[in-house]
Parts: structure tokens; C-alpha cells; sequence
């Protein structure tokens, strides 16, 4: 029997994971709603934030850019009060400090630079020479209102921010520019820290910078030495400039770390402010860095987890059950597993009790199959034993009548034909001893035939040299019995013509090859010059062979070859499932007869 031999599917084809499979298609919906909605809802507080953020901003610049506004309004106004003083000196500085003390401090220095740049109106009194300044030559080219950082004042020996202001002619003629100094320690922004506003109640003070329009840093909340740290690495502060306008964004700072900034501007295209915190405080505990479908996706993946887990637990371990117990039954082994399915669903119930049935009754029907099987064996070989008791019995008849029989030719012909009864008495005691039930296996019979005519054949003074090869050959009944017949005459026709040239003994050679789908019987034995057979032989032996092979449809040849006369017969075996129903054989009685 060909045992079924399984094997494990691919993965993707087990039933557990089709299960998850469906499920997820069709929770997949549901989860791309809810990211889309949360994507929603995070972009809108992501802009809320960022409008929160830039208030902060705003809130913690307040301060600074009052300052600013301020200084530039107070450069702008001492331009128009020492307007008309410009050639008077010591008026001119009076009206600085006295505008300076009005400040209340402020201010820490003012100066009046003429075209020539030597100046002689300045808030201490001091004439001070700046014909080799920068400043000066651009407010000559350019006559605008600017801001300008210095580090190191010659006047107050301190950092300050310069606020200019240009005086013009009626004609717009440039006739010099005010300066305003403000010391940058006014513009301290260090009361940020610990202030306890600003998202999540600030962990970290904001880092506040204010720029002007060529991206010079004009102050700095955490200094001037730590500012470019707190800066977006990469960027060039003059990218805010161009559009003039607040916005938020997230970048890496110089110093390694990711800071969420504000940019906006203090004055129109002249001073802007940029504000950072760390991401972390910016963002809140969770921050922006999580998905919006992070939170969907881990429900989605908790939804198909327990749909796996409610699959396993309510189908597949049943499945599995019933698998392992019908895989041991097809592969031959006739028990069922126990099979436990008491808690499964009633569907499944129904096909392991369907199961259990039909192994049942598979199992009786096999257990009848087998039991008819034996009773036919047995009464085959009964039948092949009664025939072969029969004709035994119908040769010892033969033997009685002989004794009776005064005529020598009729002794004769009563010895040949009970020679062939005791020949089919000997096919059949094979037929039934042999281990074949509806095949008979060719090697036992015919080697058994060979043993029990040479052994009537052989006596004093009749001894052969006999060489034997069978092979593993399985015939059905109705090629056996006539195969056994043809063996019967060749072999003693063989041994009825064998010869040899004293001292040596007759040689008798007997096989039975397999040739493909064909097998080929070859009968040979050595002759002498005296016995020589003719090839068409004219007795009833002959005529009993011609009949036995055409009865296989076989092809038989004869021929003298190194001192051996040779008959070679070739036939196609039948396969088993074709033969024909009962036993035996329908010997070619009519063509016998007609002989």
C-alpha cells in the first residue's frame, strides 16, 4: 500500500494565519481611520503648540524689544533735537546728557558723527575721531537707520548695541548720524530662568537670540559665547530675513541636540528675535516624535493578536488534532488517535465524529476484505491440492492398467501420457505450495517442476550435469500452468536427446530471465553427432509446445550453438489486474487432439 506522505505547507497556507489574515483585511479599515483621525488631531495640536510656543516667544522678548524700539526712538529723536545744534559743540553735548540722564541710564554714550567723522558732540564731552569707520561709510552710501554690536566700546569699555540714526539735508543731503549706545548688561535676559512659564512649565529657561538683517547676533539670553551653540546647525541666520515674517520649525541645534525655534521680527527687516527649548520640554512628555498611527497600529496588532489567540484556542488546535489522527490512519496505521474535542464548536464536533465513523467502518470493511481474501487463499490452494490428488490418482490408474497391458506400444504411450498427468499433478502441488495468492511467483514452481522431472529421469547410468537461473518472476495462473507445461516438454524432450562424449555427462541447462516487460525461457542440452533433433519436430511433444506457446503468445526459436541444442521462448508478461477471472488454465485441447 502507497502511504500518503505529508508535509507542512508553507506558512502562509496554515489555517491559523489565514485566520489573522482575514481578520486584520478587515479590522484594516477601522485602523487607517483612526491613524487618519489621529493625524488630525495631532497636527492640530502640533499647531497649537507652535502658536504657544511663538506667544512664549513674544512674552519672554517683550522686554527687549520695548528696549530696542525704544533706543531706536530715542536715536531717532536726539537727531532731530541736536538737528540745529550740529555746529555748536558744547550745546550739543549738553543736549545728549541731558537726553541720556532723562533715560535714567539706559544709555551709556551718544555721539554725533559728521561727514568728515571727527566728532566734537558727544554725551561726555570727549572729541572722538571715526574717519576710519565702517559704519561711517556705509551710512554715506546708504543713510538708514541701523543697529550695530560692539564688542569692546572705547567709551564705556563695555559690549553694547549702537542704535544710528542719519541726518539729512532738505535735499536729502547726508550731514552725519547720531549713535545711541545701550550696554548689552540692560538687555540681560537671565530673570527667563526659573520663570515658570512657557510649555510644561518650563524645564529649561528659553534660549532667547536676537539677530539684525545681516544675521549678526545683537544679544543673547544665554551670552554671546553660548549662543551658536543654542543656533540650528547649518543655517544661516540671514534665511529669516527675506520673508519678515513668525514662524516655527524644529531642527538640530550646534550643539548636538534637537530644539524646537520661534523666529519672528522685533523691527520690520532690521531686528529679529529667534526663541529655542529643548524638544523634550517643547513637546511634552510624549512628544511629536510619536506616530499618529503608532497608537492605531499597536490596537490594530492587539485586535490580531487575540483574534490569533480566540483562532488557536476555538479552531486550529482542533484541527490540528484531527490532522495528526487521519494522517496516522492513511499512513497505514490501523488506530485512531484519541481524539479530545469535547470543548470545540459543534461544527467540529460533527466532522471528528463523521471521522470516527467512517475509520470504524473502513476498519470492519478491511477486517471482511481480509478475512474473504483468506477463506479464497484457501480454498485456491484446496483446489490446486484436489486436482493434483486427482490426477495422481488417475496416474496410478494408469500404472494398474499398465501392469495389464501385454502390448509393448501401448505401455509406451500409457508411460508418456501418465509422464504428463504426473507433470500437471506437479504444477499443481506448486500452484498451491507457492507463496503467491493471485500471482504465482515462477522461480519456486518452475525450479520445483525441473527438480521432480529430473529426478524421475535420472538413474544408474543416467546422470546429469544441470546448470539452473531463475529469476524473480510473479506470472498470473493462466501463464503459469501453461509455462510449467512448455518446461515440462522441452525439459523432457532435453533430457530424452541429451548427449555427450564419454567420459563426460550429459549438460542440461534451465533459466528464466526477466527482458523488460518480457520474460524469456531457454531449455538447452549438449548433444552428440548420433541424436542429433530436427528442428520441425513431427511428435506429440512438438505439437504439445507449439500449443503451449501460442496459449502465452509467446515466439519460440531453436538452435545448435557450441555443442548445445537450444529452445528459447520469448512472451510478454500480463500484468496481474488484467487476467481473467478464476484459476487455471484452458489448455489448447482442440489443437492437442487435432495432432
Amino acid at each position: 500500500m502507497i502511504q500518503p506522505v505529508v508535509r507542512p505547507g508553507p506558512f502562509a497556507q496554515r489555517l491559523g494565519v489565514r485566520l489573522a489574515l482575514a481578520l486584520a483585511l478587515s479590522l484594516l479599515p477601522l485602523g487607517i481611520i483612526s491613524g487618519l483621525q489621529s493625524r488630525s488631531l495631532l497636527e492640530e495640536a502640533q499647531a497649537r503648540t507652535q502658536a504657544a510656543l511663538l506667544g512664549e516667544t513674544l512674552l519672554a522678548s517683550a522686554r527687549e524689544s520695548s528696549l530696542i524700539r525704544g533706543a531706536r526712538v530715542t536715536a531717532s529723536a536726539l537727531a532731530a533735537t541736536i538737528y540745529e545744534l550740529r555746529d555748536k559743540p558744547e550745546e550739543c553735548s549738553a543736549a545728549m546728557r541731558r537726553i541720556l540722564t532723562q533715560a535714567g541710564g539706559t544709555y551709556s554714550y551718544a555721539v554725533l558723527v559728521p561727514p568728515s567723522g571727527l566728532s566734537t558732540c558727544t554725551s561726555n564731552g570727549t572729541p572722538i575721531d571715526l574717519s576710519d569707520s565702517p559704519r561711517l561709510e556705509r551710512q554715506k552710501t546708504n543713510p538708514n537707520p541701523d543697529v550695530v554690536v560692539i564688542s569692546q566700546a572705547t567709551q564705556s569699555k563695555t559690549s553694547v548695541l549702537a542704535f544710528g540714526h542719519p541726518l539729512l539735508d532738505d535735499r536729502g543731503g547726508f550731514l552725519g548720524y547720531v549713535s545711541v549706545s545701550m550696554p548689552h548688561s540692560t538687555l540681560d535676559q537671565s530673570d527667563l530662568a526659573g520663570s515658570g512659564q512657557g510649555p510644561s512649565q518650563r524645564l529649561e529657561p528659553i534660549a532667547l537670540i536676537t539677530f539684525d538683517a545681516d544675521g549678526v547676533i545683537l544679544t543673547s539670553s544665554t551670552g554671546f559665547k553660548n549662543a551658536p551653540a543654542r543656533l540650528p546647525a547649518g543655517m544661516d541666520l540671514g534665511a529669516f530675513v527675506a520673508d519678515n515674517r513668525a514662524r516655527t520649525f524644529a531642527a538640530m541645534a550646534a550643539d548636538g541636540n534637537e530644539r524646537i525655534y520661534a523666529v519672528f521680527p522685533l523691527v520690520d527687516y532690521t531686528i529679529f528675535a529667534i526663541g529655542s527649548w529643548p524638544i523634550v520640554v517643547a513637546r511634552g512628555p510624549m512628544g511629536y516624535w510619536v506616530s499618529p498611527y503608532l497608537m492605531p497600529g499597536l490596537m490594530w496588532l492587539a485586535s490580531l493578536l487575540v483574534g490569533m489567540l480566540a483562532a488557536e484556542r476555538l479552531v486550529t488546535r482542533h484541527i490540528r488534532t484531527l490532522r495528526a489522527s487521519i494522517t496516522a490512519f492513511a499512513a497505514g496505521g490501523h488506530w485512531v488517535r484519541d481524539i479530545d474535542v469535547k470543548d470545540a464548536a459543534v461544527e467540529i464536533r460533527d466532522v471528528a465524529d463523521a471521522y470516527l465513523s467512517m475509520t470504524d467502518t473502513i476498519m470492519r470493511n478491511e477486517a471482511e476484505l481480509e478475512n474473504m481474501v483468506n477463506q479464497r487463499e484457501v480454498l485456491l490452494r484446496e483446489v490446486h491440492h484436489r486436482v493434483k490428488n486427482n490426477l495422481q490418482l488417475i496416474a496410478s490408474i494408469m500404472n494398474m492398467q499398465m501392469r495389464q497391458s501385454h502390448s509393448v506400444e501401448a505401455k509406451t504411450l500409457m508411460k508418456g501420457l501418465q509422464d504428463r498427468v504426473m507433470s500437471l499433478a506437479t504444477i499443481h502441488r506448486g500452484l498451491y505450495q507457492t507463496s503467491g495468492l493471485a500471482d504465482v511467483r515462477a522461480d519456486e514452481l518452475l525450479s520445483d517442476i525441473a527438480r521432480q522431472i529430473l529426478k524421475m529421469a535420472t538413474g544408474p547410468g543416467r546422470v546429469f550435469d544441470v546448470v539452473t537461473s531463475f529469476d524473480d518472476l510473479r506470472l498470473t495462473p493462466d501463464q503459469a500452468v501453461p509455462l510449467s507445461l512448455l518446461l515440462t516438454e522441452a525439459l523432457t524432450n532435453a533430457i530424452k536427446y541429451a548427449g555427450s562424449v564419454p567420459p563426460a555427462r550429459p549438460r542440461l541447462e534451465i533459466s528464466v530471465k526477466c527482458d523488460g516487460t518480457d520474460a524469456v525461457l531457454t531449455v538447452s542440452n549438449s548433444i552428440a553427432e548420433h541424436n542429433v533433433p530436427t528442428e520441425k519436430g513431427t511428435g506429440l511433444g512438438s505439437q504439445l509446445m507449439t500449443a503451449f506457446a501460442q496459449q502465452l503468445g509467446a515466439e519460440s526459436a531453436q538452435m545448435i550453438e557450441d555443442g548445445l541444442y537450444t529452445l528459447r521462448v520469448k512472451f510478454p508478461v500480463r500484468v496481474l489486474v488484467d487476467q481473467d477471472e478464476g484459476v487455471g488454465a484452458e489448455f489448447a485441447v482442440e489443437s492437442t487432439a487435432s495432432a
